[in-house]
């Protein structure tokens, strides 16, 4: 499969997946409503201020992970490679060039983030920079600049935010429901669509933050894969590449700036809690897909 197949299938499996979400999340909402008792006015109240509450978290994202993250602004004298790779690539893509941080620490990742490429930024480890060549090194940077330029990051940002949107949603008509006690005896003198909806309905409100954190994950597994053809595009190189996926791979540091909350940023997964062999079950959960397979199709 040529590389510019490999693009165009990841992008239809990609667009797929989120039309799935969305699909996902307004029949989720609408089961939760209905089903706990709630009119759709209160469901739009309960929608505007969790979406204005989920716009400032994607709006000043990148601060917010920079902050998270520990990480202060590279130079050019002391990042050197880092430093006129990122320039030299994106000037090759007509790109803005995207602010650059570095993290001091001794585990090997790197991370792209921020709204659009005016508003990008890439964030490489100390470890990352100082133990691959630069051949390697243009290899990761471009394929953070590829989630660049396909807007990856505004993407990602989105797919937490109708995360946490579902999330609040679901907590906020649990906490309400369980509460009113007048609504829980009139359901039980309710008939019985009325109970197997409100029983689909607190279901529902348990099981939705957990399925849209699953879609999410799959998302992300689908856009490193579109990363990785992208990058092979930019350098001619795809050996760059997997050179430092298997250095990264085989670096079993986790980075400590890391959590559950950013680790679908990293280039790799960085807080190496990856299992082997224990099933396509713990696969579902993975925020990255197996370097392994990345390799293979670089290589090949």
């Amino acid at each position: 499969m040529t590389h510019y197949q490999l693009v165009a299938n990841n992008k239809r499996r990609s667009w797929l997946i989120i039309t799935l979400f969305m699909v996902f999340v307004v029949g989720a909402t609408y089961v939760m409503a209905t089903g706990l008792g709630y009119g759709l006015d209160i469901i739009g109240i309960a929608l505007i201020v969790s979406g204005l509450m989920s716009f400032a978290s994607y709006y000043w994202s990148d601060k917010i992970i920079l902050g998270i993250s520990g990480a202060k602004p590279a130079t050019r004298q002391e990042f050197f490679d880092f430093y006129t790779v990122a320039e030299n690539l994106a000037l090759s893509q007509r790109l803005p060039k995207p602010k650059l941080y570095i993290i001091e620490d001794t585990a090997m990742n790197a991370f792209a983030t921020g709204r659009d490429p005016k508003h990008a930024v890439i964030c490489a480890t100390t470890g990352l920079l100082s133990r691959l060549n630069r051949a390697e090194i243009e290899g990761v940077i471009a394929h953070e600049l590829s989630h660049i330029k396909n807007y990856d990051i505004r993407l990602m940002s989105l797919v937490t935010v109708l995360v946490g949107l579902v999330s609040l949603l679901a907590d906020w008509m649990l906490r309400m429901t369980f509460r009113s006690r007048s609504r829980r005896n009139g359901r039980k003198r309710g008939g019985q669509l009325q109970i197997v909806m409100f029983a689909a309905g607190v279901l529902l409100a348990l099981l939705s933050p957990l399925i849209a954190q699953l879609i999410k994950l799959a998302i992300s597994r689908r856009r490193e894969y579109l990363a990785d053809a992208s990058a092979t595009a930019i350098t001619k190189n795809p050996k760059g590449l997997a050179r430092a996926l298997e250095k990264i791979s085989q670096d079993r540091e986790p980075l400590e700036a890391a959590n559950k909350a950013t680790a679908h940023l990293y280039i790799a997964n960085p807080l190496k809690n990856t299992h082997p062999g224990v099933g396509w079950f713990a696969n579902l959960f993975m925020t990255h897909p197996p370097v392994e397979k990345r390799i293979q199709a670089l290589r090949s």
